[in-house]
């Protein structure tokens, strides 16, 4: 009988969460289901995308707060 992987399953292999047994069977399913092996693959690419990301707050943002901070006097912290 042939294992379903889910997402989550995906997940558990990319972050190594896989027991040596499972991580097997995900091996062999990857080589021989296209579809599992194109969800792996989109998923790495959007984990390197994520990895990416520079995420700062914009300027408007940043000004709300410190004005929000100077006038309870938290500015000093």
């Amino acid at each position: 009988m042939t294992k379903s992987f889910t997402p989550n399953d995906l997940l558990r292999y990319i972050y190594q969460e896989m027991s040596e047994g499972e991580n097997e069977l995900f091996v062999q399913a990857l080589h021989k289901d296209e579809t599992l092996m194109q969800e792996y693959l989109g998923m790495l690419s959007t984990i390197e995308q994520l990895d990416q990301l520079i995420l700062e707050p914009s300027e408007k943002v940043v000004k709300a707060i410190l004005k929000r901070a100077k006038s309870t006097g938290l500015e000093k912290v």
